[in-house]
């Protein structure tokens, strides 16, 4: 989708041009800046350290858009999983917003990050991860004897949750 458009003058020439939704870095120095199809700016836009914090890793199973997700060793690689309440070991660290197979590289949010791909959240209510739906979530404290309770966040919409995960407390 292209930008907005704007005037300038071209050695005396007044000349119609696209203001830049997405940088390529230093050649796109003194361009006007729009917003993106999403109406935000585009992160390549930012400075190193402004922005979303995420981290490129590849799923070792499906991941759904919005599952809680836990980074692990796979031997001396990292890999990504499902986050499941239902074990140890298998705490939130993150999430997704895109759907991924097994074996893709996943893009994992980290902590302060907004995961809008939820739904049914009361709004202002604690929600913990889930220990029947591995990646879900709930509203219902996890009780049983070696399940994970983990806080996720509160939930700031019916859809929308800003992700500050709790410690892992391994219930006995």
């Amino acid at each position: 989708m292209a930008g907005n458009k704007y005037l300038s003058n071209s050695a005396g020439k007044i000349q119609e041009v696209a203001a830049n939704q997405a940088s390529a870095g230093a050649a796109d120095a003194g361009k006007l800046v729009a917003l993106n199809a999403t109406g935000l700016l585009d992160t390549t836009m930012m400075p190193v350290g402004i922005g979303t914090e995420t981290d490129s890793i590849v799923a070792s199973e499906a991941l759904s858009a919005g599952a809680f997700v836990n980074i692990w060793m796979n031997g001396a690689v990292a890999n990504v999983r499902n986050a499941d309440a239902s074990t140890s070991g298998k705490e939130a660290n993150g999430f997704v917003l895109s759907a991924f197979a097994s074996a893709a590289t996943a893009t994992v949010y980290r902590i302060s990050q907004l995961n809008n791909q939820l739904t049914g959240m009361t709004p202002g209510v604690v929600q913990y991860l889930n220990p029947a739906t591995p990646g879900g979530r709930t509203e219902t404290a996890p009780s049983t004897t070696g399940q994970t309770l983990q806080s996720l966040g509160r939930a700031i919409s019916a859809t929308s949750i800003a992700f500050s995960p709790g410690p892992a407390i391994i219930l006995a």
